[in-house]
């Protein structure tokens, strides 16, 4: 019975020791040296250095904005008799959105209107009263001429007393005149003032109704019929009626990093992908603050988007890409080729597949592709990925890489 137990644990004994032989056996195969008892060339992955397009970009994530946007206030204070908009509507520059009722201010203007008319009606009343001083005038000097005129030619005939009295007189006329003169142009200038406040309280009574500055879509209402709106230039009293947005035009608010600020200029092309609607189009920069934020290192650049049918709304996020560099039959290799170091340098893999390695001269950069200025030709293999694994001289066996020269240059693109 013992002997029986024994014999499935020989068996399996067996299986794993002949396993174990088998594995030796393959990987002293493996290092079995080639005939000339040198070690196998070791596969290494290599790309063409070829000649083509190849572009900096740089993409952002940007933030759509209204063009411009305010809080619509009274410019009197007074309730709300009606309110003709709410959120999401699209108006009119121009367009009427609320009406105040302000009972005192209808009561100024009366007050003012009122006051032009009396001031109208003194001056009338002044011009009379010169047409009567000029003519009382014209009386007591046309007597004064003429005893002067009889005193001069038969002296005696008139008392010089009598003269003197008439010269009296005839200037106290004169300046009557000049008096009720006066009066009318003192008239004119209340007058003047009276008209001034009735333009004013008429100024203010239009204020009453509320329109939109310019077109676009209200985004909030913070008051109902019946709401008191206490006026805009009420120092500490802010409440406005609607909130009114510009969104025919957005704004595509970006950051650019500090170190690409110096390629991004006005009319420097981009391209627009925004996620939420899968639209991509073209812009152009409009804007920059000109200015690297302390906190983010970044500056804020705009980019204006035509939006006539609202599809895009202020909020949704899009990323905007700039090509800040590019540059046409460029000798172009993966930037995973690259040795970087004080004197960058890539390996290849020479006529007689031996490694060989070779300072280079960079140039534009991509996400996935270098351009190479100086140290390679078109046509060249370059070593990509296992580089620190390699010997200078050493004998290797090269393979096409996975991605080709066209996928790292429509990464380029």
């Amino acid at each position: 019975m013992r002997n029986r137990r024994l014999i499935p644990i020989t068996v399996c004994c067996l299986v794993v020791i002949a396993i174990g032989i088998a594995f030796m056996r393959h990987r002293r195969s493996d290092e079995t040296p080639d005939a000339d008892g040198s070690r196998p060339a070791p596969a290494v992955s290599v790309a063409t250095a070829e000649v083509g397009r190849i572009a900096n970009e740089l993409t952002v994530a940007g933030v759509f904005q209204p063009f411009q946007e305010i809080d619509v206030h009274g410019k009197v204070s007074g309730y709300i008799r009606h309110i003709y908009v709410d959120i999401g509507d699209r108006v009119r520059q121009g367009q009427t959105l609320a009406v105040l009722e302000v009972p005192e201010l209808q009561a100024e203007v009366a007050g003012a209107q009122a006051g032009v008319t009396q001031t109208e009606q003194n001056i009338t009343r002044l011009k009379n009263e010169v047409s009567r001083e000029e003519a009382g005038y014209a009386a007591v000097h046309a007597n004064y001429v003429r005893l002067k005129q009889a005193f001069d030619l038969q002296p005696g005939l008139v008392a010089a007393q009598e003269l003197d009295d008439a010269r009296a007189k005839d200037l106290a006329a004169a300046a009557q005149v000049d008096a009720a003169k006066s009066a009318v142009a003192a008239a004119q200038g209340q007058l003047g003032v009276s008209r001034a406040e009735n333009l004013r309280v008429s100024s203010m009574e239009q204020y009453a109704t509320i329109t939109a500055p310019y077109s676009g879509v209200v985004t909030m209402r913070y008051a109902d019929t019946g709401a008191l709106i206490p006026a805009g230039t009420a120092e500490g009293l802010n409440q406005a009626v609607v909130r009114l947005a510009q969104s025919d035009v957005l704004r595509l608010r970006m950051p650019v990093p500090e170190r690409d600020v110096p390629m991004v200029h006005e009319g420097s092309t981009v391209m627009v992908h925004v996620q939420a609607t899968g639209q991509s189009f073209s812009g152009t920069v409009v804007r920059f603050t000109r200015d690297v934020s302390n906190s983010t290192r970044t500056m804020l650049t705009e980019v204006d988007v035509k939006n006539p049918s609202l599809t895009l709304t202020p909020g949704m996020y899009a990323d905007v890409t700039f090509n800040l560099e590019e540059k046409d039959n460029a000798l172009i290799v993966p930037a995973s080729a690259i040795i970087q170091g004080d004197q960058p340098s890539v390996m290849l893999v020479d006529s007689g597949n031996h490694v060989q390695k070779r300072p280079v001269v960079l140039g534009i950069a991509s996400a996935n592709a270098q351009e190479i200025t100086s140290g390679l030709q078109s046509g060249d293999r370059v070593i990509i990925g296992g580089l620190s694994t390699l010997q200078i001289g050493e004998a290797v066996k090269p393979q096409p890489a996975p991605s080709d020269l066209a996928n790292y240059q429509k990464g380029a693109q």
